[in-house]
């Protein structure tokens, strides 16, 4: 049975290749939500909003939903927009 000795070079040279990797990763996934189409608890948890923010929000027409039997969606994109365009310079 042979061994393999494992210098500190090695070690570098595979945290470089990691932190290469991680990187990689998070920018395929920067600006991207993984879901279209959010329900209205998810989307308070993004904005870090009350219910009844999140209500005087869609009653004046400042963010767009869809409403399909009972549950109310929010398209991520509409919430990226609306954010978007209320930003104070």
């Amino acid at each position: 049975m042979s061994a393999e000795i494992i210098t500190t070079d090695d070690l570098r040279e595979f945290k470089l290749e990691l932190l290469a990797d991680i990187q990689k990763l998070l920018q395929d996934q920067a600006g991207t939500h993984p879901k279209k189409w959010l329900k209205s608890r998810e989307v308070r948890q993004i904005l870090n909003i009350s219910p009844g923010t999140l209500q005087n929000l869609r009653v004046n027409g400042t963010l767009p939903y869809t409403k399909i039997g009972g549950v109310i969606y929010y398209a991520f994109a509409d919430i990226h927009q609306m954010i978007e365009e209320n930003k104070v310079n």
